[in-house]
């Protein structure tokens, strides 16, 4: 769940790169008023600790029922932090840049992960209660779920998977069905958002001042998807030059993010049009806060934050 780039509150956007004004703490921008009578949308610091608990109960959950089962908190707090399309932590830029070497070092981990390993060890029958044990196999059940759009989505769920989810959550479909209304709801104005007036000249304020700084980009998207492609270019034998030029451009980007405010004007921007389809979707968008916020206060109580 690091790697955000596109985004409401964490969860993507179909078709435009865009930041939500969901609060991210230490980023040095206000973070937005929400009216005391709703509940507010978590931080990334408080989504990364309900999933660290999530392992926590799964991992509880497999060893009460005979198998081994490791979490994974390799990834520092910072390192955790998701690459909204708008990023303006100059600091953070200057250590991580894009946030390159710490994807390279997630995948490596999901590469060697030791449950995948621990799996493939066992005898078949082995494999199979392993399976049941995790994610309820085949009695495991079908949850489905609307988008804002009208599609459905599904998802299997059982087993300790589903146990985590009720310990965190409550009902796990509630939760499945609030939260694909609530983080999908760009599907809807993602398009318009991205020929919004305002954000717009934002972002042609944020190009001009990245010309200055000798980076030549449309917008923020734009650059991060040069440097993928010089560093895919350079290749692993020169993957110190590419990280160095990855680091001048992440720091110019934050730097002008900063300067202009894109940001902030995102944020404002987006949540004119999230406010406009409240009378459809207002009252799964609090319960989707609402459930999350309970799901953090029973977390913080089974893990601690991340270094």
């Amino acid at each position: 769940m690091r790697r955000v780039l596109i985004s409401l509150c964490g969860t993507a956007v179909a078709g435009a790169a865009v930041m939500a004004g969901c609060a991210d703490h230490g980023s040095g921008v206000p973070v937005r008023q929400v009216p005391q009578n709703r509940p507010q949308a978590l931080t990334w610091q408080q989504e990364l600790r309900i999933a660290d608990a999530q392992q926590r109960l799964t991992k509880q959950c497999m060893n009460r029922k005979g198998f081994s089962y490791w979490e994974d908190r390799t990834l520092t707090l910072q390192e955790s932090r998701p690459v909204r399309y708008v990023q303006d932590d100059v600091a953070w830029a200057r250590t991580y840049g894009y946030g390159g070497r710490i994807d390279a070092k997630g995948a490596r981990l999901h590469e060697h992960n030791p449950n995948t390993t621990y799996r493939r060890s066992l005898s078949p029958s082995r494999r199979t209660a392993f399976d049941t044990a995790l994610d309820g196999g085949d009695n495991a059940r079908m949850l489905t779920a609307s988008l804002p759009n009208g599609k459905e989505i599904q998802k299997i769920i059982g087993g300790c998977t589903e146990e985590a989810e009720r310990t965190l959550y409550g009902d796990p479909a509630v939760w499945f069905r609030t939260s694909k209304t609530a983080t999908g709801l760009n599907l809807l104005y993602g398009a318009k958002l991205m020929t919004d007036r305002e954000l717009t000249a934002a972002t042609k304020a944020w190009s001009r001042c990245m010309k200055q700084a000798g980076q030549h980009y449309k917008d923020p998207q734009a650059a991060r998807d040069a440097i993928r492609a010089r560093t895919s270019q350079l290749g692993a034998a020169r993957a110190d030059e590419a990280f160095t030029v990855e680091r001048k451009t992440a720091v110019a980007d934050a730097t002008c993010a900063r300067k202009t405010s894109l940001r902030a004007i995102t944020a404002a921007r987006e949540t004119h049009y999230v406010n406009r389809l409240r009378d459809r979707f207002g009252k799964d968008i609090d319960t989707y806060r609402q459930i999350g916020q309970q799901a953090y206060d029973r977390a913080v109580r089974i893990v601690a934050e991340r270094d």
